[in-house]
């Protein structure tokens, strides 16, 4: 939906998770989620145009292990930065998340510091980064790339935040307002840009890539 018809280049897919710190239960759960998604990890990076305009890309995949970022998916998120930055050419980014994987423990959190490091490097370089909030998109993710990008966009109704509203209200033992966390709660209070539906999305993001590669007057 988000790709030119033949332009969409998969890369790092050769990258795949294992149970570096054997904790108990991981290689099934990993063996699940693959043959789940019908991917190696719960991310897919790549090169594509879109609406003729060259960009890296990233997609998170609910499916497996609802988008946990782990090593593997930090690294391939990674690497798709730099070969952005090398190549001087956007990054576009859709994330799903229930947050750092628990099952690689500080190494999964340590994704969250490289990531960023790379959105950093890409940006001083003058690299645009876009990327579409899904829902959820909640934990780690969030508190790292996610929400670096020069243009937030998010999904209609989309979950959107650190820790879950029910985790929130039982540690300030307050209700939260209605709606808190959803998209059209981020956009009023500032933390996103716009709310854009997935139909819409490609025409959206083709005409900001656009602008962006457009000469200095």
């Amino acid at each position: 939906m988000i790709a030119d018809a033949g332009t969409f280049i998969e890369t790092d897919k050769e990258l795949i998770p294992h149970n570096i710190l054997n904790f108990p239960g991981y290689d099934k759960k990993l063996e699940a989620a693959q043959l789940q998604s019908a991917e190696t990890d719960s991310v897919v990076c790549g090169e594509c145009e879109i609406g003729g305009n060259k960009a890296a890309l990233f997609v998170m995949d609910p499916n497996f292990m609802i988008g946990s970022m782990g090593s593997v998916a930090g690294e391939k998120i990674t690497r798709t930065f730099e070969r952005a930055r090398e190549k001087n050419i956007p990054v576009v980014g859709f994330t799903v998340s229930g947050g750092a994987r628990m099952q690689e423990g500080i190494i999964s959190l340590m994704q969250m510091a490289k990531t960023s490091g790379a959105v950093k490097k890409h940006s001083d370089g003058g690299g645009l980064f876009v990327c579409v909030l899904t829902d959820p998109t909640t934990g780690g993710v969030t508190a790292s790339f996610a929400m670096e990008a020069d243009i937030i966009i998010a999904e209609p109704y989309a979950l959107i935040g650190f820790a879950g509203p029910r985790v929130i209200e039982q540690t300030i033992r307050k209700k939260l307002p209605p709606g808190f966390q959803r998209a059209e709660f981020q956009l009023e209070h500032g933390f996103v840009d716009s709310i854009v539906d997935r139909k819409r999305q490609k025409k959206y993001i083709s005409q900001l890539l656009q602008m962006h590669g457009k000469e200095p007057v």
